[in-house]
């Protein structure tokens, strides 16, 4: 099964197009974490998945909290991997990209190693640097479009002939799709652009839209702008405001709530 046919699945049978980002952080975790368990971030991990694994369609790692931990991390990642129900969608962010030999690497890690259905990817390389992540065909690789962060436009407004350089990387993720598992990672905090990037990859690539939370994002608007025809092929992922919801032993029952919250508020608008 490839990646799309397991995104359509599971947003079917969870009737969900959430993504909760499961963005480990000492300094938010409830405290008596630290003091009742000898593996607390599993632990944490292990409660929001389990509360919200019937809500969700995917879960995304974000490796910068991972890595943070040294060999702890990567230990962790693996196993909250593998404690992921083999239904739902694992995205590993960590917006790697490099030369093309190194790229190899980094796809092989990510894919073989962590077992992740898709990642995220920065194109500033070109195509020699992201080929070798296309090359795992039943993958996806979210490339990096539109961000969510505030000075994204530093660079990926930058005009050329009178159009905005994320409208270029727009058009390329739609040419280098030969293997139909690309996507593009574009923020729901610029709706305007998130509306034209829909528009010029089509009903068939899938998009991964951080910036609802948290960032601020509109959800009707995201949903209206970054689903296709059929209101699906988009993964709108919140992290700290659904992981973070709770922070006394009953963590895990806020963190339920406030998923199904947002997962109830985006079928709205569908």
């Amino acid at each position: 099964m490839n990646f799309k046919e397991k995104l359509r699945d599971i947003v079917q049978e969870n009737n969900s197009l959430l993504c909760v980002g499961l963005d480990i952080d000492s300094e938010k975790m409830p405290n008596f974490l630290f003091g009742n368990s000898n593996d607390p971030y599993f632990e944490f991990n292990k409660s929001i998945i389990d509360a919200t694994k019937d809500i969700v369609c995917a879960y995304k790692l974000n490796m910068a909290f991972y890595e943070v931990l040294g060999l702890e991390g990567f230990i962790l990642l693996e196993k909250t991997i593998s404690y992921i129900p083999n239904n739902i969608l694992v995205i590993l962010d960590g917006k790697r990209n490099d030369i093309g030999n190194t790229a190899k690497k980094y796809a092989k890690a990510f894919f073989e190693i962590l077992n992740a259905d898709a990642i995220t990817i920065n194109p500033y390389l070109g195509k020699d640097g992201v080929i070798p992540f296309l090359n795992y065909k039943d993958k996806c690789s979210f490339i990096l479009c539109r961000t969510s962060n505030p000075s994204a436009g530093d660079f990926q407004d930058l005009n050329f002939e009178n159009k905005p350089l994320f409208s270029f990387v727009a058009a390329k993720i739609k040419e280098w799709n030969d293997f139909g598992n690309c996507g593009a990672v574009v923020g729901a905090t610029y709706p305007d652009e998130l509306k034209i990037i829909r528009k010029k990859l089509g009903n068939d690539i899938p998009l991964l839209i951080p910036g609802i939370g948290k960032q601020g994002g509109d959800i009707a608007i995201t949903v209206k702008y970054g689903t296709n025809r059929k209101k699906e092929m988009a993964i709108i992922n919140s992290s700290r405001g659904i992981i973070y919801a709770g922070n006394d032993d009953d963590f895990a029952e806020s963190t339920r709530k406030a998923a199904l919250t947002l997962k109830d508020e985006i079928n709205l608008y569908r």
